[in-house]
């Protein structure tokens, strides 16, 4: 059974459309949106500030999404992937975007829409990452501009593969 808890009276809230793995912890103030995935071992803590996440979010293995007290709360639009391993914290990612495998993006951070984070990338504090764009390194930078294939061909596919996995772990 995943671990699924209040925290000082506020519940998690999740559709009966997501999948949460047997393993995975969601306590406190998280808002889920529809046809979401949380992921073995992952972790989303709103415990010190609220976590609200949109529709067709992929919360991979590993990740941790948390915030900041009375600070920076995280907020997450639609279609976003999380990659496994990933840290989200206290930051905004808005709609159709790919948090790469193991990166790290910290408070008062804004991920633009149709947007890139590298595999391992560390985006520091305050950054804001422009919208269609691909950001890599430590500190991540700008390394190029997205095409619409790589916004279809990876961040929607992604997004929309993980709605497919869940199914079939809800068999």
């Amino acid at each position: 059974m995943p671990i699924i808890k209040p925290v000082k009276g506020r519940y998690p809230q999740i559709p009966d459309d997501c999948y949460v793995a047997d393993n995975a912890a969601i306590v406190g103030d998280v808002k889920m949106g529809n046809q979401c995935s949380v992921w073995f071992n992952a972790v989303i803590r709103g415990d010190v500030h609220y976590i609200k996440m949109g529709n067709k979010v992929n919360v991979q293995d590993g990740a941790v999404i948390h915030a900041t007290y009375l600070k920076a709360a995280t907020i997450i639009g639609n279609n976003v992937s999380i990659g496994h391993n990933a840290i989200v914290h206290g930051c905004t990612i808005e709609d159709n975007v790919l948090i790469g495998m193991g990166s790290i993006v910290m408070d008062n951070a804004i991920i633009h829409s149709n947007s890139i984070i590298a595999a391992g990338a560390v985006v520091i504090e305050n950054t804001i990452v422009e919208s269609g764009t691909i950001y890599a390194g430590i500190p991540a930078k700008k390394i190029k501009d997205i095409s619409e294939e790589l916004i279809t061909g990876e961040i929607d596919r992604i997004a929309n593969n993980y709605v497919k996995y869940s199914s079939w772990f809800k068999e």
